[in-house]
This record gives C-alpha cells, structure tokens and sequence, in this order.
C-alpha cells in the first residue's frame, strides 16, 4: 500500500483499520473496469470533523473528550451510520467504519452513504447524568452536519436507544422543531422502529442461512461459536438456537465458555440478568483459555465483537467451515487469505451484519411517512432485502471466480462510483 492513498494528516506507520479498508480496495480495484478511475474517491473521505467535548463532571470539575464523525462517501444518498464510546476510538478507526458503511449500504441497495461517529471514553466511568451531558454537547457539536436528510446516525458499540434519544432531542431543540429522523435506533414511543433491537443479529442468520444452503451444510445441529455477547452477538445466539443450531462456545469481554452438547442462549441471558462478568460463572458450561476460542470444533464462527480480532497469528486455527462477520472488520486481509486456503467460506462484514442498518433505513421511512409497519413486516422485508443482495453477491462471485468479500466489493463500488461518475464534480 503507497502512503499517497493516505490523507496527510494519517501517520502511515498507524493506520490501523483504515490501512485494511485501504488494502480491501486494492484488492478490488482490478474488477472494476471503467469505474476504477473513479476509486481514489474512496481511498479520501468526504468529511472529517473533529470536536472537543467539554463535560461538566458530576463533582464539578470540566472534562474534555475527543469525538468524531466521518462522511466518507454522500454519492447515493445522506451518511448513515452509527456512534460508539470507546475509549479506543481513533480517527482510522471512524474513518473505516464510516467507509465500511459506504459498502455495506450500497451492497444491500440502500438509499444512503457512509458515516460513522464516536467518542473516545469509557462510559462506565460515567454517572448517568454524566453521560447524557456527553451525549447532548456532542451532539451540539456534530449538529451542523447531521439531519434527517443529511448524515443520520444510530447505536453502535456502548450506544442504545437511550443515547438516540437524548441526541434525538438535542438536535430537535437545536432546530426548533422534532426531528425523529435525524436518528435511528430510537425507542418505539418516540419513533423507534419494531424489529431494530435483534435486527443485527438476524441479519447474520439470514445470510448465513443462504450460504449453509448453498454449501450443504444443515442448519439443525450446526454447531457455532460466537464471539461477543452483546446486542448482536445474543440475538444471533437466539436466533440460531431456535432454529436448531447448537451453540457450542461463547467469548466476551468477561472470558470463554464452551459445552459440546449446547449452550442455551435464553437461559445464560437469564442467568447473567444484565451482568456480563458473571459469564464464566454460568453453570451448564465450562470455562477455557480465551486463545482456545479460536480452536473450538465448530461448523460456524460468528466474530460480533471488535475489529481485528482474527489475524495471520491465529487463523490457522480456525476449524469452522463458514465465518459470519457479525462485527465490523473482525479480519484482516492476511488472516482471510488462510482461511480461503483453508476451504473456509468468509461471509464479509459488509453483507454479514447489514441487517442493522437495514431496518434503520425501514425506521427513517417509517419517521418520514409517519407510518409504522409491524414486526412481522420488519422482519418480512429484511428478509427479502438481504436474501435477495445475498444471491446476487453469490452469483458474482461464482461468475468471476472471486470470494465473497472481493464480489461484495465489485458490487457495492461499482454502484457508488457509477453514482459519483454521473454526479460529476462542481464546481
């Protein structure tokens, strides 16, 4: 990779997850024909902004807070992407997300560009109080950017519907008037939409079940590892569980557990009852070395928590026959390469873990027609939508002899960098 696809305000030597979405664009670039005189217009985000964040603290004393929000790519349509507080937020960090969202959104077809937006800092340290007055002051700060038809965010890692809704009414009293379609993600009373809180989750069954259909691998007794047991990771645990998979490992922040007869995700929700450093002290299961995970005899690995998590160090070891991307960027370019070696199919992030954005984009049409449709039919048309962007992923990358990721990619640059070709550039 050159340093001249870098922004000049990118140290080279740490890119960190930009350097891969840069490194999965070089891959891509020699299918994309005509168009690829256009992909520099990916390799730069649209926007960048940076704001402090002043906190008055709750013992009265100001804390200051770096956020972020990234436009990367606005061609098809407003930004759309969620927010995380972190304490490992980076700017490669948002950039990448928000370029990943480009893909993804244009992957399933949406209506949207590419946006994402964070703060960097560990929300458990924070009062609730606390944490509402981070949310609106960073709201205030990103509000010249951000508008239903514009840049609209949602929840991301430790953000919820609570966090939308302050950002919800922020910006609406900053406007004058409310404004529900600025964010997604939001409560049902205020505009939510049904379906929103598993729609991640499902997401990753549906596209897993199309690809084990078409690799012959039956759902009833498959048995899978998760990784994250958050709101993606859990719901997708539930979901497989009840149509016959057999959860067989779990990984969070708390550690690993693992049972070969099958963990029953209803009853460890219950059981940890909101706690999540309870996990390893789940009875019906037994608790392993963390590095183990990886190794676990399994049909199907489902990565849902961080980036990065398999890379050329511990790929080798992955057993599974298919790997569903439930987080964003969980694997390197280096550690794909093996597992293609290896006869594993790689659903890629940016199809995996499209449901969630997905049913936000049903939710802003909800909040723009102020019309609500039911669960059935959230579910119902998610359904449609990625078995339908799953299919012709599929049958690109059968027709070009290329992996999923690499036929992803053809697919969702193709239709942005068409829109940015006839768009054209003014002045």
């Amino acid at each position: 990779m050159t340093t001249a696809a870098l922004p000049s305000f990118i140290d080279p030597a740490r890119i960190g997850p930009w350097g891969m979405f840069l490194e999965q664009l070089e891959r891509v670039e020699p299918h994309l024909g005509p168009l690829a005189a256009w992909i520099d217009t990916l390799r730069h985000p649209k926007r960048c902004l940076i704001v402090d964040v002043p906190v008055r603290m709750d013992d009265g004393h100001i804390r200051h807070f770096e956020g972020f929000r990234v436009q990367h790519n606005l061609s098809r349509g407003p930004g759309k992407g969620g927010v995380r507080f972190h304490p490992d937020v980076t700017l490669s960090e948002v950039m990448a997300l928000s370029a990943w969202m480009t893909v993804k959104n244009a992957a399933v077809n949406l209506p949207y560009g590419g946006a994402k937006g964070g703060v960097r800092v560990n929300p458990a340290e924070l009062s609730m109080p606390e944490l509402e007055r981070l949310t609106r002051r960073y709201t205030s700060e990103i509000g010249s950017i951000i508008g239903p038809d514009r840049d609209i965010p949602a929840p991301d890692v430790n953000t919820n519907e609570q966090i939308m809704a302050w950002m919800m009414d922020t910006y609406s009293i900053n406007q004058g008037s409310t404004q529900t379609g600025v964010v997604t993600g939001k409560p049902i009373s205020m505009g939510g939409s049904l379906g929103r809180k598993d729609a991640t989750g499902r997401g990753c069954y549906v596209v897993a079940r199309e690809a084990m259909q078409r690799l012959g691998m039956p759902m009833e007794g498959a048995r899978i590892a998760i990784q994250g047991f958050g709101n993606v990771g859990s719901a997708a645990a539930r979901i497989f569980h009840d149509a016959g998979a057999k959860i067989v490992a779990i990984q969070d922040a708390a550690g690993t557990i693992a049972n070969t007869n099958g963990i029953n995700p209803h009853a460890l929700l219950g059981f940890l009852n909101g706690n999540p450093r309870a996990l390893l002290d789940y009875p019906e299961a037994e608790a392993i070395a963390n590095a183990d995970f990886w190794g676990v005899d399994c049909d199907l690995l489902l990565p849902a928590a961080l980036e990065n998590q398999i890379t050329a160090a511990n790929a080798g070891q992955v057993r599974a026959k298919l790997i569903v991307e439930g987080a964003n960027g969980p694997t390197t370019p280096q550690a794909e390469d093996i597992l293609n070696a290896n006869g594993c199919t790689v659903l890629p992030d940016v199809l995996a873990n499209a449901g969630g954005v997905t049913v936000s984009y049903f939710e802003w049409v909800q909040n723009a027609s102020s019309f609500f449709w039911t669960e059935k039919d959230i579910h119902d048309r998610l359904d449609r939508v990625l078995t339908e962007a799953f299919q012709g992923i599929w049958d690109l990358a059968a027709a070009r002899k290329v992996n999923l990721r690499t036929a992803t990619y053809i697919m969702a640059c193709s239709r942005v960098l068409e829109a940015r070709a006839l768009r054209g550039i003014y002045p």
